[in-house]
């Protein structure tokens, strides 16, 4: 059994599985594959040879708790999806979201509103990319990496498992006019695995925070900095 709207537009050679809603107004290509339980809410486009596993949700509007500073309640856009991504099982892609091209988004990640992801990105599996964030193109996130709200990752960025990214020094205090700011990693930044980025620093192009170091300052081009706090690597 499904629930397919009958303003959806299904393309030639898609498939789609038990129990599938899709809503108004959803646009999905050519010979794409919807599994199982997946829910597509309205107005999302979805390109063509896209593979969406079971359980997962493309298209859902933000929730704002009374105390959020980062969520408002305007509706989103519809989420559009490109051409070529494979999105796994129980991933949450929110309204407001555009992923590009030839992208993983993998099992259990949660891409939030106002996202933009490049095109052949890979989101790893459990990864959660917080709201109003840009990811370029070729970049690789792995499993269980938390890239906070207002975070920009330019092209070909590296990001190790566990990885964890902060946009607010002074947590839980509110004050009027208060800014949040996530990273910002130039082309080619790499992070090590279990590495802690605090709100508002910048690594610039191909630089290097070795595993399980705390960066407190920028990070300059080509530079490897390791330890807590975070310090230059001078030679082996």
């Amino acid at each position: 059994m499904q629930q397919i709207s009958s303003t959806a537009k299904i393309g030639e050679n898609t498939k789609i599985g038990y129990y599938t809603v899709i809503e108004d107004n959803v646009i999905i290509g050519q010979n794409c594959h919807i599994a199982n339980s997946v829910i597509i809410y309205a107005g999302t486009v979805i390109g063509d040879n896209v593979r969406i596993d079971d359980h997962t949700v493309i298209g859902k509007q933000p929730m704002k708790a009374v105390t959020s500073s980062t969520t408002d309640n305007k509706k989103q856009p519809p989420c559009q999806i490109g051409s070529g991504c494979t999105i796994g099982t129980s991933v949450v892609i929110y309204a407001g979201c555009t992923i590009g091209d030839n992208c993983l988004v993998a099992d259990l990640a949660s891409v939030r509103e106002q996202v933009t992801v490049g095109e052949k990105t890979i989101i790893g599996r459990g990864v959660t990319v917080e709201n109003q964030t840009t990811i370029g193109n070729k970049c690789k996130l792995e499993s269980n990496a938390y890239i906070t709200a207002y975070s920009t990752i330019e092209d070909e960025v590296f990001i190790a498992p566990c990885v964890a990214t902060s946009n607010d020094n002074d947590p839980m205090r509110k004050k009027e006019g208060k800014t949040y700011r996530g990273i910002t990693a130039k082309k080619y930044a790499r992070i090590g695995t279990n590495a802690t980025i605090l709100p508002g620093k910048v690594l610039e192009e191909n630089a290097f925070v070795g595993a399980g170091s705390v960066a407190t300052k920028d990070v300059e081009q080509d530079k490897i900095v390791v330890g807590n706090p975070a310090r230059e690597k001078m030679g082996d």
